[in-house]
């Protein structure tokens, strides 16, 4: 049976600006990403957003109706639609200046019965919508798995004393929680990955995991820690890559049968370790693909060679 997504948070226009050259525009917004890449990797996916009905607007939404990602009802309610100019230094890593607002209806966002809700990034701690995320989520959290990716946005969040809580709050109703490097290091400073790992998983998740960059992707599950190194690729920027293996961890574990309301959540916590992993390479595989290419672009089911 296949198991309906709802993701929950922004989309918006990405102004990539290289080091020289014109700049380029490409949809963009984490939890936009995790959305069009779930889509491509075969998976009934809607998105709960707030863009506007301006040209950017039409843009994201005619994107998504031809990756067939459904927008939710309210999600075209925004006067404008947000933007975040990504300036890429030599090396072609991204760093982010935002121009958004951010607001929900929790009563125009339901989700169903035995099925997954995403969540993360500046939509799920930035007011006044990031108060709406929170009770979608602790409304979900009664019939479907729970995914967050916290994806730290320090210019939109505030202190890390401040945002920890709101993130923490988070983490505890999760289900997975995949973070970076750079948001653990934000978050808790030199604390060592494993040790954080262990805290988050106290909290509540089966699934912990931080990627760092092009270096290995350390994970915490099954009651261990493991060690994944990145696939080897030419990068052409980092654009999307934390977010396209947010989507293939998220669709390697929808196809084991390990997300998708209550009874999922029981066969997550007791899973072992060859079904999680198999979730942690199509992870990997997503995530080098997507590097290898300009701006978000995420792979299809047909590329990363899954049967149907």
């Amino acid at each position: 049976m296949e198991v309906p997504v709802t993701v929950v948070g922004e989309a918006l226009i990405d102004i990539v600006i290289p080091p020289a050259g014109a700049s380029v525009e490409h949809v963009g917004g984490s939890p936009a990403n995790v959305a069009i890449g779930l889509a491509r990797l075969g998976h009934p996916t809607r998105l709960a957003t707030h863009i506007g009905r301006d040209a950017r607007g039409q843009r994201i939404a005619a994107l998504m109706e031809a990756e067939h990602v459904e927008l939710a009802p309210g999600s075209r309610d925004a006067e404008r639609t947000p933007t975040a100019a990504a300036h890429l230094d030599p090396a072609g890593v991204a760093s982010y200046e935002f121009d958004l607002d951010w607001r929900l209806d929790p009563a125009q966002v339901v989700v169903p019965m035995d099925a997954h809700l995403h969540t993360g990034s500046i939509a799920a701690t930035l007011p006044p919508g990031g108060a709406a995320v929170l009770e979608i989520v602790r409304a979900a959290r009664e019939h479907a798995t729970i995914s967050y990716d916290p994806n730290a946005r320090p210019t939109l969040m505030g202190s890390p004393d401040q945002a920890r809580p709101v993130i923490e709050r988070l983490i505890a109703l999760a289900d997975v929680v995949k973070a970076s490097e750079e948001d653990v290091r934000w978050l808790y400073g030199t604390d060592p990955i494993p040790q954080v790992l262990a805290h988050w998983a106290a909290l509540g998740p089966s699934v912990c995991a931080v990627t760092q960059g092009g270096e290995e992707v350390i994970v915490l599950a099954a009651g261990e820690v493991q060690r994944y190194p990145t696939l080897p690729t030419r990068v052409a920027d980092t654009v999307g890559a934390g977010d396209s293996f947010m989507a293939g961890l998220i669709s390697g574990l929808l196809d084991a049968g390990l997300l998708g309301g209550t009874d999922a959540r029981e066969r997550l916590r007791f899973a072992e370790w060859p079904m999680i992993e198999a979730a942690i390479e199509r992870a990997l595989a997503c995530a080098a693909i997507t590097v290898s290419r300009a701006g978000a672009n995420p792979p299809t089911r047909a590329e990363l060679q899954i049967d149907a």
